[in-house]
């Protein structure tokens, strides 16, 4: 397995600070003069919660850089994290999550938080003391603009978990980049056995290649192995890359349909709005450009890898780690990760002195 190593050059770096305790904010005293006044009523409830030192580790700027900034493996990340909260408070950070995903996404990111511990428990001592595989290591940051008023956005992340939302006011939310991961992927021993948080979008895909005839299959299939891991990695701004793969176009009827049933299934992770407005336009870009293309064994239990690209969105699905029992996946929204387009055309309407 060819395994990209620079990615994981951050997380083995930063690992000791994880237990070295907080920080210092670099932007405590910027946040504490932010007016958070005019966010919606869940983010101000949680920001009741926090003491002053908390909410100066919970907000910055919108403009910051650290916006921009995520990652999916384990390190030191800024914001506030779950350890440090009462249950309150996390029951308020949990409210501001369920803003930005549906019941079913909200499910998932808490699955993943229970996956961590699991993972301890499997690894053993050194991985929960060393990798601290610690499901209260999840954070959260609050990204206010000028006078507490969108553009505003947050982000919730910890190991296999990173949910970024932009809110743009009239034109709407954006959940992007919104990676999910699970390792195991399927959990081997113990009281959860067998259990597989990411089935669907591991079973759903099997089903759309086996459903391909042999020409469609050799189309569809990119390389005969796996990257070692999402192609796009954690890079702020997906790089353009060209469309491969078997086109929707080349589909029948019954083959889209599945392809459809796997797409819903990523957006299905986000609120109904986003998700809904996601969809639409994908068919508006024309869902026949979509492109399914596959790497790797074609069959269960190794390694694969997967994407589906579009004009407007790019979903990435690895299966190589961990002999093929480790998943990540993330969903691009290759206009709008962050804000982007749609974040210039607010500024361009309602000019904010940027």
């Amino acid at each position: 397995m060819r395994f990209r190593l620079e990615r994981l050059l951050p997380a083995i770096l930063s690992v000791a600070l994880l237990g070295c305790g907080a920080q210092p904010s670099p932007h405590a005293e910027g946040a504490s003069r932010l007016d958070t006044s005019a966010l919606p009523l869940t983010a101000r409830t949680l920001l009741s919660t926090l003491s002053a030192s908390q909410r100066d580790d919970a907000t910055f700027p919108f403009d910051d850089p650290e916006r921009t900034r995520w990652a999916y493996v384990p390190q030191k990340r800024a914001g506030i994290p779950l350890k440090a909260m009462e249950a309150e408070q996390r029951a308020a950070a949990f409210g501001v999550l369920g803003t930005g995903l549906s019941e079913r996404g909200t499910g998932l990111a808490r699955g993943i938080i229970e996956l961590e511990g699991t993972l301890g428990e499997l690894e053993g001592v050194f991985s929960r003391v060393v990798l601290r595989r610690d499901p209260e290591l999840y954070y959260l940051a609050l990204f206010v603009g000028p006078g507490g008023t969108r553009p505003w956005g947050w982000r919730f992340e910890g190991h296999h978990l990173s949910v970024n939302v932009t809110e743009l006011g009239p034109h709407g939310q954006i959940v992007a980049p919104l990676f999910m991961g699970a390792n195991p992927a399927r959990v081997p021993s113990g009281p959860r056995e067998g259990h597989r948080l990411l089935a669907a979008e591991e079973d759903l895909a099997f089903e759309l290649l086996q459903m391909l005839d042999p020409q469609q299959r050799a189309r569809a299939s990119i390389a005969a192995q796996t990257f070692g891991d999402i192609v796009t990695g954690n890079d702020p701004t997906v790089t353009p890359m060209t469309f491969a793969g078997l086109p929707a176009a080349e589909m029948t009827i019954d083959q889209q349909q599945q392809l459809r049933r796997l797409l819903e299934v990523y957006a299905g992770r986000m609120a109904d709005s986003s998700a809904h407005r996601q969809l639409q336009r994908i068919n508006d870009a024309g869902f026949e450009r979509l492109h399914f293309a596959w790497a790797g064994a074609h069959q269960p239990g190794n390694p694969h890898y997967y994407r589906i690209h579009g004009p407007t969105v790019l979903v990435e699905y690895d299966n190589s780690q961990g002999s093929a029992n480790h998943i990540h996946t993330v969903w691009r929204d290759l206009e709008n990760d962050f804000g982007g387009d749609l974040l210039r055309k607010h500024y361009a309407q309602q000019p904010h002195g940027h």
